[in-house]
């Protein structure tokens, strides 16, 4: 059988950490109570290790534990905060702000809203992905209630100027959301430096599980209110029924405190291995970096490959590394990506690109074999374009 393929796809998801998956095993098969049945001592366990991981992953951002509500996941924290503002807001105004670079689980939320009467308005960015601030504050109106700007982008890895953006948006009364389900463990994050009112998280970014996220909710200064969107049980606090799920819940904690306590010197080691690909890839000539040069994700490198067709280019690339073109929502569709069309690519140069997400367990050695196999496989497909042509 052979070798399966270098995987350099972590920004889709990452494996489990040997150490997350040792913190979760008990909470299987032995301390394996509901934490809101407190009755007797399997409920006490359940309940003593959803509120040490509530505290830890409160403290990796500067929240208190009361901040925290736990979710299924990014998707879903997302949809409560956009759905969530939206219902609760709604008679202060109608209008929400996000950028065309966002997640679909923001866009989504957002077009639904607008079909029940919402105005949406969706900012550019520039050709190196983030935002132009001065457009944001065009944007905003007396109606204005929320605008919505992730931290660190899924595909290209630009790190937006969020402490600027919400900075704007507390100075107009307007609450502040964004998705940091890239950024949690990977960048810092303060909340209350930051003045952000609401953030989604999640664990499988991070070597934790999947299936598990939280939506970070502001208490004061302001306390921020949310609509439900899941009814049944008020469990976290009302905004968000369904019994809680401790082996997710300690993983995900897990997860935090191994990023947190790691990050910089995983940090330093992870682009010292995306300069090395970059420099090798970038020999190559006609090679497009997308997205800001400094202001991205440690492991992010999306390029755009010139003279290649797109489809052959990963098909080339399958044997050697696990590789995505985009989002893994969305990398089934045949469509160039929304957010290589956002900063000014080409239908053809959107096709033929590459994101490699290299992180925790990948080595130099993967990263120069990728390398190898990557410029064998464009020189081969731009030599054939030439024949062909």
């Amino acid at each position: 059988m052979s070798a399966r393929p270098i995987y350099l796809d972590n920004h889709a998801t990452t494996p489990v950490d040997k150490r997350v998956l040792d913190a979760m095993l008990p909470y299987f098969t032995e301390q394996f109570g509901n934490a809101a049945s407190i009755n007797h001592v399997y409920g006490w366990e359940a309940e003593a290790a959803v509120k040490q991981s509530r505290q830890i992953i409160a403290e990796a951002i500067n929240a208190s534990p009361e901040e925290i509500v736990f979710t299924s996941g990014a998707t879903e924290a997302n949809n409560l905060a956009i759905k969530g503002i939206a219902e609760a807001y709604f008679s202060k105004g109608k209008h929400i702000i996000t950028v065309k670079t966002e997640h679909n689980a923001i866009l989504d939320p957002c077009t639904y809203l607008e079909k029940l009467g919402f105005d949406i308005t969706i900012l550019p960015v520039k050709s190196d992905g983030l935002i132009d601030i001065g457009d944001l504050i065009k944007a905003i109106r007396a109606e204005t209630i929320l605008v919505s700007v992730m931290t660190a982008n899924n595909e290209i890895g630009v790190i937006q100027p969020i402490a600027e953006i919400a900075a704007i948006c507390r100075g107009n009364d307007i609450l502040f959301h964004t998705d940091a389900a890239q950024a949690i463990g990977k960048i810092p994050l303060d909340v209350q430096e930051m003045n952000i009112d609401l953030m989604s998280l999640t664990a499988h970014k991070i070597y934790g599980p999947k299936g598990i996220g939280a939506l970070y909710v502001r208490r004061n200064k302001p306390r921020v209110q949310l609509a439900p969107q899941m009814h049944g049980g008020g469990h976290e606090r009302g905004m968000r029924s369904g019994t809680l799920y401790p082996p997710q819940i300690v993983g995900f904690a897990k997860a935090v405190e191994l990023a947190i306590s790691e990050m910089e010197s995983e940090t330093a080691r992870v682009v010292n291995l995306r300069q090395r690909l970059w420099e090798n890839l970038s020999e190559l000539g006609d090679v497009v970096l997308n997205g800001h040069a400094t202001k991205r994700l440690p492991g992010n490198l999306n390029i755009s490959v010139g003279g290649v067709d797109g489809q052959a280019l990963m098909l080339g690339l399958q044997p050697a590394a696990a590789l995505s073109s985009g989002s893994a929502c969305t990398s089934a569709k045949i469509s160039p990506s929304h957010v290589l069309a956002a900063i000014g690519r080409s239908d053809k140069l959107a096709y033929a690109s590459i994101r490699f997400g290299i992180g925790r367990f990948n080595t130099a050695a993967e990263i120069d074999a990728v390398s190898q196999h990557a410029i064998a496989t464009i020189e081969s497909l731009r030599q054939a374009q030439k024949v062909m042509s």
